[in-house]
C-alpha cells in the first residue's frame, strides 16, 4: 500500500470491505464508506475537504490516517493530428505519460501501468527509462480521469475506448490494474464497458491464464511482432522464458475461459520480420485461437538500428494473411511529431522540464 512522507496510507488502495471496516471501528454506520467510496471514484475527488456530504470530524479523522496521492499535470503536448501526450508527475517524483488519439468523433486513451519498464524490449523507447515502479490504483484511474475530462472539451468526441498500451507491462501490476479496470468499469465508478477496454502485453504467459482464470470480460492483445523464437528473443527478451509455444499455451488457455478474441500486434520492421516467410509462419501461429491482426508502423526511437518497412513490403504483408483468411488492419502511427506513438513514450519532454 502506498504511505507518504507522513506515514499515511493511500485511502484509495482500501477495497470497500476495509472502509467500511475501519468506519465501524470508529463506532461510525456502514453507510459513511459508501459515501467516501462516491466521492473517491464516482466523483474522482483529490481533496478529503471535497467530501460535503461527511461531518467535519469524520473529515478529520481521515486526515489523520489516510491521504490521497493523486497525479499532476506536467506538460501537456498537442500533435498535428489532434493526438494529445499528458506527461504526469507523482507523488514519488517519478513521470508517466498518458496520449489521448482522437479520431473523427472518437477518442482512445492509451494508459500506463508502471513509471519505466524493465523489460528491455528492443523496439520501444520506454526500456532506456532506469526507474520502473508500479502504479498505484488512484495513478492507473487519474490518467483516465484526465483524459476523459480533456476528451469533453473537445467538440463532438466520445471518450469511447482505453487501451493499457502505455509505459510499463500492465501484468507485471495484475492487482492495481484489475481493481483499477474494476472500478472504471463499476456503476460506483466511471461505468466504462469493459468491452471497450483492451489490456496489451508482451506475453506473461502465468499471467496471461491468471486472465483466464479470473474471467475477464475486456480484451487482450499480444505483442507478438515475430512468430520465430529467434527473432522474438531478439526484439522481446522476456520470449527467452515465455516462449511461443509456452504463449500459445495461454493464448488457447484464456480463449477457453473467456471467450475472448485475441489481437496479435505485429511491429513491421525492415527486413527483420517484414518477408513472406514471416508472414506465413504468423499465420500459422495465428490458427490457435479466433483472432484478430494489427500491423504497425514502426517508430524510430534513440539507439535503434530498426527501420519501419517500406509501404511494398506492408502491404505484401497484410495481402497474404487476408488470403489465409485473417482480419488484418494496418495501424497508422499517431502522434509521432512529439514522441507519442507506439513505443515513443520515454519522458523525452516532461524530464526537461
Amino acid at each position: 500500500m502506498a504511505i507518504n512522507n507522513e506515514n499515511k496510507y493511500d485511502i484509495r488502495q482500501l477495497s470497500i470491505e476495509e472502509l467500511v471496516e475501519f468506519f465501524e471501528s470508529h463506532k461510525e454506520k456502514a453507510f459513511r464508506a459508501k459515501q467516501v467510496w462516491e466521492w473517491l471514484w464516482k466523483k474522482s475527488v483529490h481533496s478529503f475537504d471535497e467530501m460535503k456530504n461527511i461531518p467535519k470530524h469524520l473529515i478529520n479523522l481521515l486526515k489523520e490516517k489516510y491521504v490521497i496521492l493523486p497525479i499532476k499535470v506536467n506538460n501537456i503536448q498537442k500533435s498535428k493530428d489532434r493526438t494529445i501526450k499528458f506527461g504526469f508527475s507523482l507523488d514519488s517524483g517519478e513521470l508517466i505519460e498518458s496520449v489521448l488519439i482522437p479520431s473523427f468523433n472518437r477518442a482512445t486513451a492509451c494508459i500506463s501501468s508502471h513509471a519505466g519498464c524493465n523489460l528491455g524490449c528492443k523496439f520501444c523507447a520506454t526500456a532506456n527509462i532506469k526507474t520502473d515502479r508500479a502504479l498505484t490504483i488512484g495513478e492507473i484511474y487519474d490518467q483516465v480521469i484526465y483524459l476523459k475530462q480533456a476528451t469533453n472539451e473537445l467538440q463532438n468526441v466520445l471518450f469511447s475506448n482505453i487501451v493499457f498500451m502505455g509505459m510499463g507491462e500492465p501484468l507485471l501490476n495484475y492487482e492495481n490494474i484489475l481493481t483499477a479496470i474494476n472500478r472504471i468499469t463499476s456503476d460506483k465508478g466511471l461505468n466504462f464497458s469493459p468491452r471497450r477496454i483492451t489490456l496489451s502485453t508482451v506475453g506473461i504467459v502465468k499471467m496471461i491464464k491468471r486472465l483466464g482464470d479470473d474471467k475477464v470480460k475486456f480484451n487482450l492483445a499480444v505483442s507478438l511482432h515475430t512468430a520465430n523464437n529467434k527473432k522474438r528473443d531478439i526484439l522481446v527478451p522476456v520470449n527467452k522464458t515465455n516462449n511461443l509455444s509456452s504463449l500459445s499455451d495461454a493464448i488457447k488457455y484464456f480463449y477457453d475461459k473467456t471467450g475472448n478474441r485475441t489481437t496479435f500486434e505485429y511491429l513491421l520492421l525492415n527486413n527483420f520480420n517484414d518477408s513472406l516467410k514471416d508472414a506465413k509462419e504468423l499465420a500459422q501461429y495465428c490458427k490457435i485461437v479466433p483472432c484478430k491482426i494489427n500491423l504497425i508502423e514502426y517508430n524510430p526511437i534513440k539507439n535503434s538500428t530498426f527501420e519501419k518497412s517500406s509501404e511494398n513490403n506492408t502491404n505484401l504483408f497484410k495481402e497474404f494473411l487476408e488470403s489465409k483468411n485473417l482480419i488484418v488492419n494496418i495501424r497508422r502511427s499517431r502522434g509521432k511529431d512529439i514522441d507519442a506513438a507506439c513505443g515513443q513514450l520515454a519522458n523525452k519532454i516532461s524530464s526537461d522540464i
